[in-house]
């Protein structure tokens, strides 16, 4: 049981990869918002800003996607290469029990 304690504590990375993620979500549940005060600006004769607004929300939002799985898949490499176990793929003759 030694061996699991350490194993539990995140590092800065894990903590950045976190963060990042929910970056990612946050970003992603503002664009309605970002579509309702641009649907306002246009209303009120703002066309471009309104445009703008949405549009820089919605590259906001996929970037930070982007760059949290990217991240994401970086630190779930590193995890799974300090494992003792690899993972392996098996024949056809190793699920043959006998």
């Amino acid at each position: 049981m030694s061996n699991w304690y350490p194993a539990r504590r995140m590092g800065w990375q894990a903590k950045a990869a976190i963060g990042l993620g929910v970056l990612a979500v946050l970003l992603i549940a503002a664009i309605p918002v970002a579509f309702l005060a641009g649907l306002i600006m246009m209303l009120l004769g703002h066309v471009i800003g309104g445009l703008a607004v949405f549009g820089v929300s919605i590259l906001a939002a996929a970037s930070a996607v982007v760059i949290a799985g990217v991240n994401g898949v970086a630190q779930l490499r590193k995890v799974i290469s300090r494992q003792r176990y690899k993972v392996v793929q098996l024949l056809g003759s190793d699920y043959r029990y006998d």
